[in-house]
């Protein structure tokens, strides 16, 4: 470990004087990075969520690297974190355990290039764990435990599913250029091309063209392009999400077949995963958890997008248990990492 490193970051520690074993939850998005610090009082006892009080929460940006490259989305991580301890009054020596759940972890190599680096911030007694956020997202909705199947649908998106043995799939979540069409950023570039299209009259007139151009305040369609070239950012693009659904909900028919495209895109990526894995038995017909996360999947509006996936996916899996986690993400990967401990603990017999 490194003591002295991106500048004042950890001149805190030197006013500490130590305190109790602690765990750090990170759950690394497209939009925002969340950062939860909690106590582990006890790893062997039987309910993480009992056991383990939150210390600190803090918020930062983007810390997915293919979106703001891996300097930028190191630093905010390494914001977080430092923030985090000092603001539990703790210092790296207490950490017991780290669960890094970021978005665009996609191939081990993604995991063991952040696990390096993770290895030259804390000692090494701290047990480190790399995981895609959707992971932490799963955790959420089972306080710590990996089975069933998760669905993200905030800026970008992603399935992604455990069996109960370990086996693990997802589907979708390569990123807008790969076609994340079900995801915020999805829906809201087809908007926007619908918008182009009805202007130079390759496409039907759409209530999308007013209600967009009044949100941004822009004149013209013509004006759209240079809006959404000066900062292409995804987050940026997928804020246009409420005001299609708005349209939706007026009657607007071009803003309506986004928005049940969008529904099978991210039904279809749920039941690839069911099947992969058999999550649903050779029948069909056993009952397993589907955690639903993201902005997209949380407007609760007349138009309920959450809704019709739901039923999409249970006219084929009609064992499908909807989850809404009742924690938020980043403490689902402490969670996750609090059982990752417990479970070392019982194996070495202590």
């Amino acid at each position: 470990m490194k003591r002295c490193r991106n500048g004042e970051l950890w001149d805190f520690e030197h006013e500490i004087l130590g305190g109790d074993d602690i765990i750090l939850g990170i759950d690394g998005g497209t939009t925002s990075t969340v950062c939860v610090c909690i106590s582990l009082s006890d790893p062997r006892a039987i309910s993480p969520s009992m056991a383990c009080p939150m210390l600190a929460r803090v918020v930062g940006g983007c810390s997915n690297h293919n979106s703001v490259g891996e300097t930028a989305a190191r630093e905010t991580l390494e914001q977080v974190m430092a923030e985090a301890l000092s603001k539990s009054c703790s210092i790296r020596s207490s950490v017991r355990a780290v669960c890094l759940a970021v978005s665009g972890v996609n191939h081990p190599t993604d995991q063991e290039r952040i696990l390096n680096w993770l290895r030259d911030i804390f000692p090494c007694h701290v047990n480190l764990y790399v995981q895609n956020d959707a992971v932490a997202a799963l955790a959420s909705g089972t306080m710590g435990k990996l089975h069933g199947c998760v669905l993200i649908a905030g800026t970008g998106t992603i399935a992604y599913g455990f069996t109960e043995d370990g086996r693990e799939a997802r589907a979708a979540g390569a990123g807008p250029i790969l076609g994340d069409w079900g995801s915020g950023y999805g829906i809201a570039a087809q908007a926007l091309t619908a918008i182009i299209r009805a202007h130079d009259g390759r496409g039907p007139h759409t209530m999308l063209t007013y209600s967009i151009l009044k949100t941004l305040d822009l004149s013209s369609p013509d004006e759209l392009i240079g809006w959404t070239y000066a900062d292409p950012s995804w987050a940026r693009i997928a804020a246009l999400v409420p005001v299609i659904v708005a349209c939706a909900e007026a009657g607007d028919e071009v803003a309506d077949n986004i928005l049940l495209d969008s529904v099978e895109e991210l039904a279809s990526s749920v039941k690839a995963v069911i099947q992969r894995l058999g999550l649903a038995g050779e029948d069909g017909q056993e009952a397993f958890p589907l955690v639903m996360v993201g902005g997209v999947l949380e407007a609760k509006r007349r138009w309920d997008i959450a809704k019709k996936v739901i039923n999409s996916i249970s006219k084929e899996y009609p064992g499908v248990l909807p989850v809404w986690p009742k924690v938020e993400p980043a403490l689902g990967a402490a969670l996750l990492a609090w059982n990752f401990l417990s479970k070392d603990y019982q194996q070495e017999g202590i």
